[in-house]
Parts: C-alpha cells; structure tokens; sequence
C-alpha cells in the first residue's frame, strides 16, 4: 500500500523537507507518495496560519486525494514549540479530522539545522575547498541562535570568499541555497543531536507504523 502524505511548508525553499521524508518512509518500510501543494499559485493566496493552509490544500485537491498524512512545517519562531504543536493539533482536528499528523517545528526557524554542514555551506557557496573559519555554532547550540537565517546567510558569504559583485550574486541566491543545503541535509549528521529534528523524525516513524 502506498500512503498519500501532504506537506505543509512554509516557503518554497522549504521543499525539500519533503525528500527527507520519502527517505525516512523507505527506511521504515513503506512507500509514500508526497504531495507539495505550490499555494501561492491559487487566485487567493491562502493565509499563514495552518488553518488557513489546511484549507486551501483541501480546495486544491477538491476531493480527489485523500491522504493518509499531513506533515506540517512551522518555525517556533519566539513562541516554545508546544505553543506550535497545539496549534497544529487545533488546525488539523478542526478541518481534517481525523487526519494522522506529524509537526516539524524546528527551533526558531529551519535554518537552525543547516547551520552544521560546513562542507555543504562551502559547496553551495562555491568554495568546496575553502578553508576560511565559519564561525558556526556546535550542534548543542544551534537552537540557541537568535537569528539562525542571518547567520546562514553570513557563513554562506564568508565561505564564499567572495567580494563587490560576485558577493552581491551569490547573496541574490539566497534562497535557492538555502533550498539546496535542505535537500543536502545529512540526516545522520550533527542534526540528528537537535531536539527538534529528533522529534520531527520520532514522529514520522511512529506515524508511518500506525497508519
């Protein structure tokens, strides 16, 4: 049986969760199928809550899909993750109920777990073989950064060593980088110590055996 899961990000450089999660699926044994509805492309942009997200996958489908599982992504951004998950229980349980669920809430924003792959920075900056100090957090501070996104943002520069024009460019390509290192994210590196990516991933696994 192939299972239909739908993936609720929060910005199109966060697709690439979605390839983490086929992979997880295989390695408990089971085919998925996962569906990365683009919701900015609707006539009326959805709103930013999960409701409102929810809902608007639903029209999408109008009833043609009906899924096994939502995976749903949502930065704790200021507020503690529990806040998050309720929020996503609440959403889920008011317009898919019933639904099987499972909250990707990393710490204050995603960024947080690509801050950890030096090799990967450098190679999406365009450095593989640099050698210049990125000033990155270790894994049991990474969740602790205030700002993880401008901090990425920077390490990608420095790892660049770039200057003037080329800088400008390689920063215009913010968001496509960003999206590269998500898709590069060594599942059995520094983030599997992250509290945040240990329960994402717990959770699919338990999801995936009880469906």
């Amino acid at each position: 049986m192939t299972l239909r899961a739908l993936y609720l990000c929060e910005g199109s450089s966060d697709t690439g969760l979605r390839f983490h999660i086929e992979a997880i699926a295989v390695e408990a044994g089971r085919e998925i199928l996962v569906t990365v509805p683009d919701l900015d492309r609707l006539p009326s942009k959805p709103g930013h809550s999960v409701r409102d997200k929810l809902r608007a996958a639903q029209q999408i489908s109008d009833g043609g899909h009906q899924y096994d599982l939502v995976v749903i992504h949502r930065d704790s951004d200021r507020h503690p993750a529990e806040h998050r998950r309720k929020e996503i229980a609440q959403a889920v349980a008011e317009v898919s109920p019933g639904l099987a669920h499972v909250p990707v809430i990393p710490v204050r924003m995603l960024e947080a777990w690509l801050l950890l792959d030096h090799a990967a920075i450098r190679e999406v900056a365009g450095n593989p073989n640099g050698r210049v100090t990125l000033e990155l957090p270790k894994a049991a501070r990474a969740e602790a950064v205030a700002d993880p996104k401008a901090l990425l943002k920077q390490a990608i520069a420095v790892a660049s060593e770039e200057s003037g024009r080329g800088l400008k460019k390689l920063q215009a390509r913010f968001s496509e980088n960003r999206a590269r290192l998500l898709q590069m994210l060594d599942r059995e590196g520094p983030v599997r110590h992250l509290m945040s990516w240990q329960s994402f991933t717990h959770e699919l696994q338990e999801a995936l055996v009880n469906i």
